[in-house]
């Protein structure tokens, strides 16, 4: 474990129709940990995940902000539906920035576990500002109520090395690695613009971590260029009910119903459950959606050479 350069301690909020009540402010220039309020009007005028992002962008920069400028925010949120059990899609983080390849700012989302595991830590959203001096990371457990800020200049720098490092350092056993989530960028975002994100969940079957990634925007670069390596959030004790629905039976009546035309309809539909976003490739490009040379056109006469049939012929055999 590196060096501890920040602690702060907090009771963690008990979550109330899908909100803590509470956002994380973490600025990793001069070790800045706070609490924000999470007011109604929030609620009521940006609900959350996108909205809750914009918000907090919106009052950290001026017009004056680029994207490597100290100011500008990195903000993850998750939304009142994430982490709910009984609907797939609900791991969903959504995060925002100004971005360094278009100058305003930026949306991208992720899967896995990291939005949901910070709501049920005690936090609706996070924003990380600053830069470090020298590369650190984050690390949130949200049973303690524990945030630290660690030197993590001898950490590995690529997220397939990192992500397992991390996911094993604060795990108690095999069990609890489902419990940790982590985000981390890779060396490449030292070198472009167009650096992502990635999102860690603990695959139990396959005992290994995977990733999902939040690739738009450039999100990764600002990340390094804060010198951060990673955001570690971890909570155990997820269940049906963690987001305090108002109608725990409707919730569970609905997911079955849900959950059942996705088993009996998806193969014949788009086949999400096997191939995911791949299936879109061909409609993409029928309908000049499909970003080729650079963003400057919409299509391309040689998709068919990536389209779904080839990832299931080279991928799924």
């Amino acid at each position: 474990m590196g060096r501890i350069l920040k602690e702060y301690n907090y009771t963690p909020a008990k979550i109330h129709r899908g909100y803590a009540g509470k956002s994380l402010y973490i600025n990793v220039g001069d070790l800045r940990i706070e609490e924000k309020e999470v007011t109604e009007f929030m609620k009521e005028k940006f609900v959350g995940g996108k909205g809750f992002d914009l918000w907090y962008l919106w009052q950290a920069v001026t017009s004056q902000t680029r994207w490597d400028s100290p100011e500008n925010e990195i903000v993850i949120s998750s939304g009142p539906l994430g982490g709910i059990t009984q609907y797939s899609g609900t791991g969903k983080s959504l995060v925002c920035a100004i971005s360094p390849l278009t100058d305003i700012p930026i949306d991208s989302n992720a899967g896995g576990y990291f939005g949901p595991l910070l709501k049920f830590a005690g936090w609706d959203a996070l924003e990380v500002q600053g830069k470090a001096e020298k590369d650190v990371l984050v690390f949130i457990d949200g049973n303690k109520g524990y945030i630290c800020i660690e030197d993590a200049q001898d950490l590995p720098e690529d997220t397939h090395l990192l992500g397992e490092e991390l996911t094993s350092r604060y795990a108690l056993d095999e069990k609890d690695k489902v419990n940790i989530s982590v985000v981390s960028s890779g060396s490449a975002a030292n070198h472009i613009l167009y650096g992502m994100l990635n999102f860690s969940f603990y695959d139990p079957r396959r005992k290994t971590v995977r990733y999902k990634q939040a690739a738009r925007g450039g999100l990764g670069r600002i990340f390094r260029d804060k010198r951060v390596k990673a955001l570690v959030v971890k909570y155990k004790g997820i269940k049906g009910d963690t987001t305090d629905p108002a109608d725990v039976a409707a919730l569970n009546r609905i997911g079955v119903k849900y959950h059942k035309e996705m088993h009996d309809l998806d193969d014949k539909q788009n086949a999400m459950r096997k191939i995911g976003t791949a299936n879109t490739i061909m409609v993409m490009n029928k309908y000049d959606l499909l970003p080729t040379r650079n963003f400057q056109t919409g299509g391309d006469p040689d998709a068919y050479k990536i389209a779904p049939e080839v990832f299931i012929n080279q991928y799924l055999t």
